[in-house]
């Protein structure tokens, strides 16, 4: 017959492989937003540098400038949303991974509940069966 452990010991383990599973995915998230801040810096960082710029001579650099100046404006905007999309996906992904961890560890747990109850229990088979022992040896032959 198997323990309660043993017939557990499927569920624990499935349980640390999904928890590893939303580790990953946690790693990628954050590997993304950490993307996605960056690109950000650097497109904030291109606009200031073309802003700083020194003035074209004629109106039509100026007003190419200007043009160029909004469409930089609208990719930070963009990728401002794209942070901010990245973001709640890291929080999903942080919150999955919490609750993965928290089932494989609450599972683990239990098993070693179970495992230690089984021990005992064995540990008291066998003193009873080492005192049932003793007293045959010791039971007056007549």
């Amino acid at each position: 017959m198997t323990s309660r452990a043993d017939r557990l010991q499927p569920v624990v383990d499935l349980a640390a492989e999904k928890a590893e599973k939303a580790t990953r995915s946690l790693a990628d998230h954050q590997r993304q937003v950490v993307a996605a801040e960056n690109q950000l810096a650097e497109l904030r960082r291109y606009r200031n540098e073309y802003a700083t710029m020194p003035d074209g001579l004629g109106v039509a650099a100026l007003l190419n400038r200007q043009q160029f100046l909004l469409r930089i404006d609208t990719a930070i905007v963009q990728q401002l949303g794209e942070v901010q999309k990245r973001e709640l996906a890291l929080a999903r992904a942080r919150g999955e991974w919490a609750d993965a961890r928290g089932r494989a560890k609450a599972l683990d747990t239990v098993t070693s509940k179970y495992r230690e109850q089984e021990r005992k229990q064995e540990d008291r088979r066998e003193q009873e069966q080492a005192d049932e022992r003793s007293q045959y040896r010791r039971a007056p032959r007549g």
